[in-house]
C-alpha cells in the first residue's frame, strides 16, 4: 500500500514504477497521508522491524504502460493518439520551465505541439482523494483527452505528476490504452530540434 503527501503525487509515481517492473500486488491509498491525519487515524514514530524474506523478482517489464521518445514523436503524427500535458498552466504555456525549487529542468519552455493541458491536480477533490467517476470523465472528455477509441500518452516534468493522471485514466476511468512518458519535459525540452509550442494552443 502506497501513500504520500501532496495528494499522492509521488506515491502514484512509485505505484507506476512498481507496475512497470512487474510488481502488480500494489495499491494506492486514496487521499494519502493528509486524509489519514484528517480522520485522526493512528500514527507512530517508531521504525518498523522488517524481516528478510524471499521475494520473487518479476522477469518482464510491462512496456505497455510506458511511452518513450520515439513513440511520442510517432504520436505527433498519429491522429488517434492524445497527448495530455498534466503540468501547471504556467509551465504549459512556457512562462516557466519547472515549478520553483525543482532541480530537474530543461533548456526550453513550452509544451509538445498538440498536447492538451489538464493539470494533474484537477483530478483531486479538496480532501485529497480522487474526484468521482462522473467528474473525472467530464474533465478528460471535455478536454478531448479520451474518446473511447484512441490511445492516451500523459507527460509532465519527469513522469511523476503524469503517473497520477495515468492512474486516474487507467484504474478509475478504465482507459485501456494509456501510457506514461516518464522522460517528459526534462527530456523533450532538452532535445535538439524537437518541436515545441508555446501559449495556450
Amino acid at each position: 500500500v502506497l501513500y504520500g503527501d501532496n495528494n499522492n503525487w509521488f506515491a502514484a509515481f512509485a505505484f507506476w514504477l512498481l507496475q512497470l517492473y512487474g510488481h502488480t500486488n500494489a495499491k494506492l491509498m486514496n487521499g494519502g497521508r493528509a486524509k489519514w491525519v484528517a480522520e485522526a487515524r493512528p500514527l507512530v514514530t517508531e521504525r518498523s522491524n522488517v524481516r528478510a524474506t524471499t521475494y520473487p523478482v518479476p522477469k518482464k517489464v510491462n512496456a505497455a504502460i510506458r511511452a518513450k521518445r520515439p513513440e511520442v514523436e510517432k504520436a505527433l503524427k498519429a491522429k488517434q493518439t492524445a497527448l495530455v500535458d498534466v503540468r501547471s498552466t504556467p509551465e504549459f504555456v512556457g512562462e516557466i520551465i519547472a515549478p520553483p525549487g525543482m532541480t530537474e529542468t530543461a533548456q526550453r519552455a513550452g509544451h509538445i505541439p498538440g498536447a492538451k493541458n489538464v493539470p494533474w491536480s484537477k483530478a483531486v477533490a479538496t480532501d485529497g482523494t480522487f474526484k468521482p467517476f462522473e467528474e473525472l470523465q467530464q474533465l478528460y472528455k471535455g478536454a478531448k483527452v479520451i474518446d473511447g477509441k484512441g490511445e492516451v500518452i500523459a507527460y509532465c516534468r519527469i513522469g511523476e505528476r503524469s503517473s497520477h493522471t495515468w492512474f486516474a485514466l487507467k484504474y478509475l476511468l478504465g482507459v485501456k490504452k494509456v501510457r506514461n512518458y516518464d522522460g517528459s519535459w526534462t527530456e523533450w525540452g532538452n532535445l535538439v530540434g524537437a518541436p515545441i509550442a508555446k501559449g495556450a494552443e
